[in-house]
């Protein structure tokens, strides 16, 4: 049995820590992670609650399969109601602190009220404490608190935690283990931040234990060939997710200078290929290696370096690196939307990022939103310390990264995301931001069955929550995309519920990810059994987010989506059909027009409203 059948329960407010049976009908219905970490969230907190009261639920969680020598088995979740959204928020991360907890014999740690003084909690099996962070590791950045953290625990511990974005309450931040992984979306680190909790502690000598060893370890083995003949396996070690840079510039479905344009001039410069590439004579290329997480044959991670000559090594000698280098979304975020192409300011950008705990795709996006209103001449350097908001400035993306991560001066203002940004100058229409979670590197326009991923996300916009890449790049028909969009959502539930890597599909389908469930765990778990799942837990997102406030009204893009078709491309003249496919998807969905779930709906997945 691949569940360790128990829950942590961490009561901040009076100090307390208690261990409590897992709900296993629950588990049975949800799998793990994703999918029971919101199933806890639904039943036990307010969904009006605001996210930042001790009210709201801060839920650390595995999957049945984190732990396990499967590869791509290392990933945990954290589930709350997110900073940035008011929504509900499950972000998802790798690297070795969720086998860790895992290991200690925890299925998930769920937190509840806020501390009177910043503490952080150290998990050492059975062990479960809460101890002082204010003299110790409060106000410091993350690699100065893990630092410090395994310099007192011992090297063999992994930490999870919030730099200073999180205590600064940025309403985009992270929580960051492992150095550079993230569970990067929807402001679970601010949500941290506000229970004055800096860190979790994991060190587990318990392992995890399979339902039958000898069918797994002969579904792994199959699994690790499947990756190896996987052409997408090999460009993702090769190249890293910055493979996609090329093929999105190429295309035209590239967002730059803040959805002006899908097509960047300079993507060349900040690809994964021009990580591999020497930038002059005697000078080595931005790429020092690749990393990977517990158990992955992938290692789609870079380690890379700043030129020592760069103007962004005066902020400091740790930013040469090497570190954790530029992800296709953040040389994105921090690369194009911004109309940089200077491959070493935007690395420098994303390694603060990391180093103090703050989301890049969300920095960047919003810092775009503030680069369009300096444009246009709604703000000025009055606004913004004095610094010049220009596109392409690779000094002012330096420059706000810093002050955003610190909360100080205009980055106060940044820190508040692209929708508030924008709304507080009167130019809402300018956020690109669905829900209030700004784009990812994908164009609605260019890309249809990404836009109404984007939309129907209960996160806010999301290109993890639905795989509709192959079809956008093969075909602009928007009819098809309802059937692909909603079938995947459901797929990729299930997936992040067992704690399995979303890059795992570059060689495995949801059958063979069953076969693997139903090794390591009692009972019968079919492809069917994990798709009904998938629904169940997309479903149960809904009614958590429609108690929350949320409605059809919130399955929208910004207008420039449908107001200023794409100008360049291979879809140069196009415009999100969203109005067209959202009436399919909620019919698909068994919804309602107004975008509730049919009581049929809930009937047959055992939920009610």
């Amino acid at each position: 049995m691949s569940w360790q059948g128990r829950i942590l329960r961490v009561d901040l407010t009076e100090g307390r820590c208690a261990a409590e049976p897992l709900n296993e009908a629950w588990r049975d219905a949800y799998i793990g992670a994703r999918g029971l970490a919101s199933r806890y969230l639904f039943e036990e907190m307010d969904a009006r609650a605001e996210p930042l009261s001790p009210e709201n639920r801060l839920i650390f969680a595995t999957g049945p399969l984190t732990g396990t020598f499967a590869a791509t088995a290392g990933r945990y979740v954290v589930v709350t109601k997110g900073a940035l959204t008011g929504a509900i928020a499950c972000s998802n991360s790798g690297g070795h602190f969720g086998a860790a907890l895992k290991a200690a014999g925890w299925d998930m740690a769920v937190i509840t009220g806020r501390a009177e003084r910043p503490v952080y909690l150290m998990i050492d099996d059975d062990d479960a404490r809460l101890l002082p962070a204010e003299d110790f590791i409060w106000n410091r950045s993350f690699w100065e608190a893990e630092e410090l953290l395994k310099g007192r625990h011992g090297h063999d511990a992994r930490v999870a935690g919030i730099g200073r974005a999180g205590e600064n309450l940025v309403h985009y931040a992270c929580v960051m283990n492992d150095r550079d992984r993230a569970a990067g979306r929807s402001g679970v680190g601010a949500v941290m931040g506000s229970k004055n909790l800096k860190a979790i502690v994991a060190r587990g000598s318990r392992g995890a234990r399979v339902d039958d060893p000898e069918r797994f370890a002969a579904a792994v083995r199959e699994g690790h060939d499947l990756l190896a003949a996987s052409p997408g396996r090999e460009s993702l070690n090769t190249y890293g997710t910055a493979a996609m840079m090329s093929k999105n510039g190429a295309f035209g479905a590239l967002p730059t200078r803040n959805c002006r344009d899908v097509t960047f001039e300079g993507y060349e410069k900040i690809c994964g290929e021009a990580m591999r590439r020497a930038p002059g004579p005697g000078r080595g290329p931005n790429l020092v290696t690749n990393k990977a997480c517990f158990a992955c044959t992938i290692a789609c991670g870079r380690v890379a370096k700043i030129q020592p000559d760069h103007f962004t090594i005066k902020h400091g000698a740790r930013y040469a690196g090497p570190e954790g280098g530029l992800e296709y979304e953040s040389a994105y975020s921090l690369g194009a939307m911004v109309g940089v192409d200077d491959l070493d300011a935007a690395t420098f950008a994303s390694m603060v990022c990391n180093e103090e705990g703050m989301d890049s795709i969300s920095f960047g996006v919003t810092l775009a939103a503030a680069m369009e209103l300096y444009d246009l001449g709604v703000i000025g350097k009055e606004q913004t310390d004095g610094v010049a908001l220009e596109f392409g400035s690779a000094e002012a993306l330096a420059e706000m990264a810093l002050k955003t991560a610190r909360a100080e001066g205009f980055g106060a203002e940044l820190a508040r995301g692209a929708r508030r940004l924008c709304a507080a100058y009167g130019r809402g229409g300018l956020a690109m931001t669905v829900k209030g979670q700004e784009f990812p590197g994908y164009d609605p326009r260019a890309m249809q069955g990404m836009g109404l991923a984007y939309a129907t996300s209960p996160r806010g916009a999301c290109h993890l929550r639905a795989d509709p890449f192959g079809s956008d790049f093969s075909t602009p028909d928007p009819s098809v995309k309802p059937r692909i969009v909603k079938d995947t959502q459901d797929e990729n539930a299930a997936i992040d519920s067992l704690g399995l890597c979303a890059f795992s599909t570059a060689g495995w389908d949801i059958g063979y990810m069953a076969r693997l469930m139903d090794a390591a765990c009692a009972g019968e778990w079919t492809r069917e059994r994990l798709l009904e799942a998938g629904e169940r837990i997309w479903t149960l997102e809904r009614l958590f987010n429609l108690a929350a406030g949320f409605g059809a009204d919130d399955d929208i893009l910004p207008g420039r989506m449908f107001d200023a078709p794409a100008p360049s491309g291979v879809n140069r003249g196009d415009v999100s059909h969203l109005d067209v496919m959202l009436k399919d998807y909620y019919r698909l969905r068994e919804w309602t027009e107004d975008g509730r779930p049919s009581g049929a709906l809930l009937a047959r997945l055992g939920l009610s409203a």
